[in-house]
């Protein structure tokens, strides 16, 4: 941060989530890999501490799920000295005792057993009661209502990186099932990241990350916090989120114009979860408020077949972040084609921007979005809807998740999922077209019809939450 920006910053703060009513207020931020006085991460990680001090009011709480130092030497000692200069000097601004600090374990500082013993001793302050053989590695919090499970996401007993124990996590999630607030924190993401994916190394791996959700979903977590990948994103899946920061200082593997350097400032009550993403010049570059609220679909405004005008222009970011659809009917059993269910054109001769249809001998739901004319679409794929019976879904896009928020769900009381992608950005680059067309695919002269009987759609948009 610039003198003439945290000057500015501290004569005019910018506005600190606190929750409505009982709640939490923290913040969560991950990946600074420094620990190394005079290393290039040591100057990024001190813009993005510059926000976090800066704070008024300051939060409660800080999670930082990982990468605190570069690590990843076979010494001992320099492990030390990296931890040291990482609390004592890099840290130095923060009173624990005040602030509790919080950390999971990562691929940078617990990569062997010497290294999960290292951080086992430099970190005495975090909680011993986790699994016997994990002791200052995996561990729960409560304060008050909310519950928070600390998760070792490389564990060297079951093989490293990319692989976490659950059964304790079950155990720990089922004696707290009192808790009004859920959290669980681990370094690896679950979900892949902006399509980079890969098991062990980037996410979580594929024998264990079924059964992890799951335990999730079936004990009403409301959120998994994660890092690893540099990135800050959100998805849902059956109803939980998976936030990513990964911002903390390692500046230079960012996808240039994609990323940035960032902390996640956010508050936590009855109502849900609001966070912002504030960058190092103290700019709010994201928000989200979850969960976001629709009427109920009976009440939602119906369409008619073929094209129309639009009902909502501009960017989608305008007015309310949230557009959803209904759509229902039944499908021909013997089509295998493209079949639109809804397309969103200009009268131009580019693609359409926005695409929303089946595709094909599965006719699974897709997703396409192409808000630069010349360029491909980027897709977003969901479940199958096959059926030789009638079918009903919602889509949603949700302008504050990024590639995250293009979404859909059964029915009003099912949970959202985000659609399956490899998209850096998402519904926040659509310019809402001036057409829209319900069963055909009108725009650049394309045309995949809907071939089955009773098509029929609606749509909606959210309401402040």
């Amino acid at each position: 941060m610039s003198d003439t920006a945290r000057k500015s910053l501290r004569a005019n703060p910018f506005p600190v989530l606190t929750p409505r009513g009982n709640g939490h207020q923290f913040v969560f931020y991950g990946d600074s890999c420094s620990g190394v006085p005079g290393a290039p991460h040591e100057k990024t990680f001190a813009s993005v501490n510059a926000i976090v001090d800066g704070l008024s009011p300051s939060p409660e709480f800080i999670v930082f799920p990982g990468d605190e130092v570069i690590g990843l030497t076979a010494d001992a000692d320099e492990l030390r000295m990296q931890w040291r200069h990482w609390h004592d000097v890099e840290m130095a601004w923060l009173d624990r005792e005040t602030i509790p600090l919080y950390h999971s374990t990562s691929n940078h500082t617990t990569y062997d057993v010497m290294s999960e013993r290292v951080f086992a001793e430099m970190l005495p302050y975090l909680p011993r009661n986790g699994p016997a053989d994990q002791q200052g590695l995996s561990y729960f919090v409560r304060r008050d209502d909310l519950l928070m499970v600390f998760i070792h996401t490389s564990w060297s007993g079951m093989g490293g990186e990319g692989h976490v124990e659950t059964e304790w996590l079950a155990a720990t999630l089922q004696q707290h099932h009192d808790a009004g607030y859920k959290f669980v924190i681990g370094h690896h993401p679950v979900f892949p990241i902006n399509g980079f994916s890969g098991a062990y190394q980037r996410e979580i791996g594929p024998e264990y990350a079924a059964d992890f959700w799951r335990l999730l979903v079936e004990n009403g977590v409301f959120a998994y916090l994660c890092s690893h990948i540099l990135a800050f994103d959100v998805q849902v899946h059956d109803g939980v989120l998976q936030i990513t920061s990964a911002g903390a200082g390692t500046e230079h593997r960012m996808p240039e114009g994609e990323e940035y350097l960032h902390c996640v400032q956010a508050a936590l009550d009855t109502q849900g979860l609001r966070y912002q993403v504030l960058d190092v010049e103290g700019r709010k570059r994201e928000q989200l408020s979850w969960p976001f609220h629709l009427p109920p679909s009976a009440k939602w405004s119906p369409l008619t077949s073929g094209e129309q005008p639009a009902p909502i222009q501009g960017s989608q970011r305008d007015s309310q972040p949230a557009v959803a659809w209904r759509f229902s009917g039944r499908l021909d059993r013997t089509a295998a084609q493209a079949q639109t269910l809804l397309s969103a054109w200009s009268a131009d001769a580019g693609l359409a921007p926005l695409w929303i249809g089946l595709t094909g001998p599965s006719q699974r739901l897709t997703v396409l979005i192409a808000p630069t004319a010349g360029r491909s679409p980027h897709a977003w794929f969901g479940p199958n809807v096959r059926s030789d019976g009638p079918f009903a879904l919602q889509v949603a896009l949700h302008a504050d998740m990024g590639p995250g928020g293009v979404l859909w769900r059964e029915s009003d009381d099912a949970p959202w999922n985000s659609l399956d992608g490899a998209s850096a950005w998402g519904p926040d680059r659509l310019v809402r077209p001036a057409h829209w067309s319900v069963g055909s695919g009108k725009g650049g002269g394309i045309d995949r019809p809907f071939v089955g009987p009773d098509l029929k759609a609606s749509y909606t948009l959210s309401r402040p939450g």
